[in-house]
């Protein structure tokens, strides 16, 4: 047995003696941990224990394991690092910059059990046989999903860091994501009240580039969130986030994403942002905003085209009632605009077109036209032009020579 791992015994069994919360009592826990780590370094210097070669690397050590994710930790720590897995307990990866790697940690079965069970503590949700899926918040904002067996081999478990590498759209621009001239226009577009659909694949940069968009929100504005899991990062003064909730033992409480939509048409908001719709959901969506409420989502897609297109097919999930002559034109008369962003091979991630939809219907194929387009290795000004130019106009906004390049 280590050192780290007797002072760690040691302390758990303070803890217990003393009835301390270590997630609600940090400090008074970090305070523990310094005085058993000094206490123990005395200790071992007149008495066979193993030595403690670093003091300070000790108390972080040992802090990781009271109140933090073990031998995860490190990579909570690590700002490079945006999101962890685990494929089994021999095999933990994490991504930086974009880039999957393997580590060198090796955990048992009974470590992924327990850490698991203390990430899930905070937020009240569970896994198991019967409900072998779980989604949930860390305290730090990070999502967290877990499958179990017998639906998995063993125990995956995916950690999506909560990175906060830009909170506005200057800061896409600061980080490549967006040029100057796509930022304008985006600020422009939030503050006329379009609706907006930000699609593209999984760790594209959907939900980051969707906090920014919120970024440029009018401060008088009224905002509902809809979300899974919370993941958005809003500040705005007016703001209400929702999340769904899981079903019960007896099966019984769950509240779904439909259910917040249509919740949060009753709490007066200016502005409605689901965080993603993969469902029916989308459905709820389309009615809200074909009810004059301006809003913003994400959805996975391939393209801007293919987004659109996913979402004339995912309200089709909502009924046998629910048709294509529907929702074909709804989508048309509700989606303004369709911000795509990409993760290169390099890890980057940009902008990769944004896309216009003027609201015309050809044979069940909705119109659209090219904002801004990737030209060879760079995304230009492209010749369509945005629908709603007169929302422009009343939020006291000429669109016309910001897109020709002529902004300030």
């Amino acid at each position: 047995m280590d050192a780290v791992t007797i002072v760690s015994d040691e302390v758990r069994a303070v803890i217990r003696q003393r009835g301390i919360d270590p997630v609600r009592d940090e400090a008074e826990v970090r305070h523990l941990v310094e005085a058993c780590v000094a206490d123990y370094d005395e200790r071992s210097l007149v008495r066979a224990l193993p030595p403690l070669a670093d003091a300070s690397g000790a108390v972080k050590a040992v802090l990781a394991q009271i109140t933090g994710f073990g031998p995860l930790q490190a990579y909570f720590d690590d700002p490079a690092v945006e999101e962890i897995w685990i494929n089994e307990p021999g095999k933990v990866f994490v991504a930086r910059h974009g880039v999957s790697e393997l580590t060198t940690t090796i955990l048992s079965a009974s470590e992924v059990h327990d850490l698991v069970e203390r990430m899930l503590k905070s937020s009240g949700r569970r896994v198991d046989l019967s409900s072998p899926f779980v989604d949930a918040s860390l305290p730090d904002g990070s999502r967290l999903h877990v499958v179990i067996p017998d639906i998995t081999r063993s125990w995956a478990v995916n950690i999506r860091k909560f990175v906060t590498r830009a909170r506005s759209l200057e800061d896409l621009v600061a980080l490549g994501t967006l040029t100057p001239q796509m930022a304008h226009f985006l600020a422009a577009s939030v503050a006329a009240g379009l609706n907006i659909l930000v699609s593209g694949g999984t760790q594209a940069g959907k939900t980051t580039l969707l906090n920014c968009l919120i970024g440029a929100l009018p401060a008088r504005e009224r905002v509902v969130t809809c979300e899974e899991v919370f993941e958005l990062q809003v500040a705005a003064r007016d703001h209400v986030a929702m999340q769904c909730r899981q079903p019960s033992l007896e099966g019984t409480g769950e509240v779904p994403l439909r259910r917040l939509v249509k919740e949060a048409l009753r709490m007066r908001p200016d502005r409605l942002i689901v965080g993603e719709v993969r469902q029916a959901e989308s459905l709820d969506l389309l009615l809200a905003l074909n009810s004059g409420l301006p809003g913003m989502c994400t959805v996975h897609a391939n393209s801007a085209r293919e987004a659109v297109m996913k979402m004339c097919t995912l309200p089709l999930l909502a009924g046998e009632n629910v048709g294509a002559r529907f929702v074909v034109p709804t989508v048309a008369a509700c989606v303004d605009l369709v911000v795509h962003v990409k993760l290169g091979a390099d890890g980057r991630r940009r902008v990769d077109e944004i896309v216009a939809v003027p609201g015309r219907v050809e044979g069940d194929v909705i119109e659209t036209g090219d904002v801004f387009a990737r030209r060879g290795d760079r995304v230009v000004r492209a010749e369509a032009m945005p629908p709603h130019l007169d929302r422009f106009e009343r939020a006291g906004l000429d669109v016309r020579p910001l897109l020709a390049g002529a902004w300030s």
